[in-house]
Order: C-alpha cells, then structure tokens, then sequence
C-alpha cells in the first residue's frame, strides 16, 4: 500500500508541476492497479510507454522530485575527451558489475578512491543502489542523464563481449583427415568427435550472439573448401565475411547448427530442412528462422550443406506508421486505403524490401480491441500483439488455414503472400465481403501487380472492386553521417536517373567514403515506394482493360495524380542528403 501511495504522491506532484494531467495520472494508475504483482514497473515508465509522454520531460521531473540532479542538460553529444575518460573509469571497473549496470541503463561518469558517481537514465530504479554497492566504494552518488545520452555513452565507451568467441579464440583445431568416402559411408562418431573436440558449439553459439549485436538480418554458413566453412553476414542488404574456419570439416559445422535447431533431422542430408532456433540475448528473446540445403562441393561424395540463418529480433519491429519514413503522398494515400472498413492493401517487392515490416507497422495502426485480427503466414516472422496468427504445419496447410480464417470471424486478415489462384481468390473474397485485408506480391512495381493477378486468373472487376492500394518498395543503404562527403556528380549521370538540369544546381549530392562506424559508407537502410491508390479512374480502367492490362496508362495516371515511381522516391532520398545517385540506380529499373 506505501508502493501505491508513494506513486499516487509523486503522480500529485507532476499534476501540480503541469507535466501530466489529471486525467493521465488517473489512467497510469489504473494501468498500474492491473500489473501482475511480479511486475517492478513504476509510475514514470507507465507514462512514457503506455500513455506515449515525453520520456525526458517525464524523468526529469520526477529526478528532481527525489532531488537527483540532472547532468548534460544542454548537451546533444558527449564530446571524445569526455568519452575517453568515462571509458577509462569503466575499464578499471569489474567487468560483470559495469555488465549489470548498462543492462540498467546506466554508467559510472567519475571515480575516485573514495566515490563512485553513476549516471542514470532512470535515477529512481531500485535495482540501481544494489548493483553500484558490489562496487565497494565508500560513497556514491546517482545523477540523471537523458535517455538518448546514456544510449550515446553505452554505445561509445562500452563493449560487450562475446564469450562464446572469446573461448574460441583459445583452442587449438588439428587439420582433420579427409578421406575418400562413398555417400553411404559419412562417419558419425568422427563428426561427433570433431564437434567434442574443437568445441564448435562456442563458434555457433557465437555467432548466433554476435549476429544479433550487429544488427545482422541473414548469417550463411556455407561449405569453402574440403576442411573450411565460410560464415558470412548480411549487413544493410550486402554479405560480407565475417568468418573462416579452418581445420573443420563443414559436415561438423553442419550437424552442430542441426543439433541446436527444432524441427530438423541431423541425419537428413539430401533434402531441405527448415527449423527454428530461440535464444535469450542481452536479455531479449530472440528468434532464429533457420533453412538448410544440400549443396554440390568439389568433393561429390561429400554431403555439404547450405545454411541460411534470418534473425528475427522483435525490438526491430515498428509499430509506428510514422517510423516507417513513408513520402508525403504515399503516407497519404496508404493511411487513407487502411483506415478503409474493407478491402485490400498489397505490398510488392522482391524478398528483403521490407514489406514484413510495412504489413506489421499498418496492421499496429489499423488494431485495437474492437476487432479480431487473423494472420495466415509460413513461417510467421513478427509477433503482433492482440492477434491471433496461425501456425501453418503438417497438420493444417496454407490453403487450409485460408478456407478457415473464412469462418473464424474475422475483421482483419493478413495473408502473408498471394502465391496462387486459390489464396488470391480467398484473399479478394475476403476484401470484397466486409474485411480489411493485407498481403504481399513479389512483382516490379506496383502496375505490375495488377497485371500479375490478371494473369493468375482473377476477374478483372474482382481486381477493381477489392483493391485499395498497391505499394511497391525497396530498402535502400543510407550514407553514413559520419562520413558522406559532399561532391558534384557528372551532370549526365544525375540526368540519368532523372534529375533535371535545375535540380542538379538546386541540390546537394552526398557520396560514400568509409569510417570505423559505417560500412563502405553506407550505415542502414530506408524504403522508397510507389504507392498506386485505386481511385474511380483506375478502377474503370481497370473494368475496360480487354485481354492485357494496360499498365504504362494506369502508371501515368497515377503519377499524373501525384504518385512517385521508385526512382522519383528514390531522387527525393537523394535530394534530403539520405543516400547517393550509385545507389539509387542500382536498386530502381527505369520509369
């Protein structure tokens, strides 16, 4: 009773101070009067996670209500010399207990021989006082430093390690002997001893971990040689070598990555497998979606194997429209063809553009508790909270799964891709009766669609009744901050991907250069996007379309209206400083 007294007081006191109302103090206590008993969240978290306040202004009240002071305050970024010599402090510190306080969103700022000062994003965490007392000091002091500026510091001075490549780094491989085999011969308590005995399970294990601390989407493990595996990163869209080993034979990197996989058979060399892998990594549940093929080696009575590992890390999925970096119009017109009662949305684009992440971001906008939202995906890659998405296996089919979403009740469906005749005739059924529908296609562009559901042998008027919007999109590397340099690129090259000559004076390009905090220059991704909203032009259109759809005329009419093909989205990334020309063209076709 004395824990909800003590938020009701603090509560009184940011009414009073103005930074919240009555009316959301009243609902974060409510919100609080619901939390199981096993949960620690306090007050300022309900505020700045539930009800979406600024998580600054939220947290510096309540500091100075219990009189923390405030450090940085004027800062946006911590200078070098600064971060220098808070990472001097942190490196004569245990290991484990600086471990434990950044997991708290904190960090020592100063030391001496007596006292210890932490700088903290939430001052007020109980957790905080028992971790910094491990410390010995006979004071300390917590200050508070905005949210944003501890995530700068821990990213700058504090580096996680990696245990499992650590233990790596002090075995000693023997190369191992390669013998002619037939295929019937493959040696099982050979491999089993070569996994024993180089411990390939910390070379896993290992990167598994490290793939997820880069930001990795895909790890390929793929056989190099006759006693060598590469493992290889795919980082903002582009694989890079992460790692070679020597001395193993791939057949062993393979069974360890089967033995740590659910649903696959280790003994299985000659067909494909896919299975999942869930680890726990800095505290956060990650998914790991994991396909293996049988590949032809120079050896061909070895059986190699292909591995392709995605990640699926839930702290990348965007719930919020506004995040997804949607253009103007095509922001628009996307938040007008979901917030339809019916319908469906389709977004087109090749594997890796992204269109996961733009279905989950609508289906976040589009979802509350009125409605019952089914998902039919396989594999399901994201979790959406509040709806029910259905697991495909042997036991129910993709087809099955759609003819029973039909008498599920639903509101709102996802089907996570139009592959055939029967989903398409599900999916436009379903949009055509009442509910909001999304899927995805793999075509060029948006027009395309149309003609690729044509030819799959939906109706026409089918196609022009149902469909509210077509979103063709691509991801594409941003140029790094850090380091792009401005430079005038060969006017003929700009006019190339369809600058005129007054925009090539009016703007500023930006290229690539490379530094310690890029890759060759480019450091993440956006999407560029073709948003083709069906209005009553294109719907007849559509209707009067003979034996082939028209696509250049519903394309120019679209743009007519206001519509960016790729490239014109991807000119306007290019004129906002966001990427370079090379990019541009490599990744959109011609208008």
């Amino acid at each position: 009773m004395a824990n909800v007294n003590t938020r009701q007081h603090i509560g009184n006191l940011l009414v009073d101070r103005g930074v919240i109302t009555i009316e959301q103090l009243h609902e974060a206590m409510a919100i609080l009067r619901e939390e199981p008993e096993t949960s620690n969240r306090r007050l300022g978290q309900i505020l700045y996670q539930d009800l979406g306040l600024n998580r600054h202004e939220i947290m510096r009240e309540i500091s100075a209500i219990y009189a923390f002071q405030e450090v940085f305050e004027d800062k946006e970024k911590i200078s070098p010399e600064e971060i220098k010599e808070i990472k001097e402090h942190i490196d004569d510190l245990p290991n484990d207990i600086v471990d434990e306080l950044v997991y708290q969103k904190a960090i020592p700022l100063e030391k001496n021989r007596r006292s210890v000062t932490v700088a903290a994003a939430d001052p007020t965490d109980p957790e905080l006082r028992g971790i910094i007392e491990q410390l010995n000091f006979k004071q300390h002091e917590i200050v508070y430093v905005r949210y944003e500026l501890i995530e700068q510091m821990i990213t700058q001075v504090y580096e996680q390690k990696n245990e499992f490549l650590e233990m790596l780094d002090d075995l000693d491989y023997e190369e191992p002997d390669i013998e002619e085999q037939t295929e019937e011969e493959v040696d099982e308590e050979e491999i089993d001893a070569e996994i024993n005995q180089s411990m390939l399970n910390s070379l896993v294990e290992g990167f598994l971990v490290e793939g997820v601390r880069k930001g990795v989407s895909d790890i390929h493990i793929v056989p190099s040689g006759n006693a060598s595996t590469d493992i290889r990163f795919r980082i903002d869209g582009k694989l890079q070598l992460w790692h070679r080993q020597e001395k193993v034979k791939p057949e062993a990197i393979s069974a360890v990555v089967k033995d740590k996989t659910r649903n696959v058979d280790r003994f299985e060399r000659d067909a494909t497998q896919d299975g999942f892998i869930q680890r726990t990594v800095d505290n956060h549940s990650i998914r790991y979606r994991v396909s293996i093929m049988p590949m032809v080696g120079k050896q061909f009575d070895r059986k190699f194997e292909s591995i392709v590992i995605r990640i699926l890390d839930d702290r990348k999925v965007i719930t919020d429209l506004n995040v997804l970096g949607l253009q103007e119009k095509a922001k628009a017109d996307f938040v007008k063809a979901i917030e339809k009662p019916s319908g469906i949305v389709i977004i087109t684009g090749p594997t890796g553009s992204g269109k996961s992440t733009t279905l989950v971001a609508a289906l976040y906008y589009v979802n509350d508790p009125t409605v019952n939202v089914l998902t039919v995906e396989d594999p399901v890659e994201y979790l959406v909270e509040d709806a029910r998405q259905l697991k495909i296996g042997n036991d129910m089919s993709f087809d099955q799964a759609m003819r029973g979403i039909l008498r599920h009740d639903p509101d709102i469906v996802l089907v996570g891709e139009i592959r055939d005749l029967k989903t398409a005739e599900i999916a436009i059924k379903l949009a055509n009766t009442g509910h909001l529908t999304f899927s995805t296609l793999h075509t060029n562009d948006a027009p395309s669609a149309i003609s690729r559901l044509y030819k799959m042998g939906v109706e026409p008027f089918l196609i022009a009744n149902a469909v509210n919007l077509i979103m063709a999109q691509r991801l594409v590397r941003k140029l790094c901050d850090n380091c792009k340099e401005e430079y005038k690129p060969h006017p003929e090259t700009a006019k190339g991907i369809g600058f005129t000559e007054e925009e090539v004076r009016d703007t500023t390009f930006y290229r690539p250069v490379g530094c310690d905090k890029c890759t060759k220059g480019y450091k993440g991704r956006t999407a560029i996007m073709e948003a083709l909203y069906f209005d009553k032009k294109i719907r007849k259109m559509i209707l009067e379309s003979g034996s082939e759809i028209d696509e250049a005329a519903i394309k120019e009419h679209a743009i007519k209206q206001g519509m960016l093909s790729l490239r014109a989205s991807g000119r306007e990334r290019i004129k906002n400083g966001v990427t370079s020309i090379d990019e541009i063209m490599a990744i959109t076709i011609e208008d």
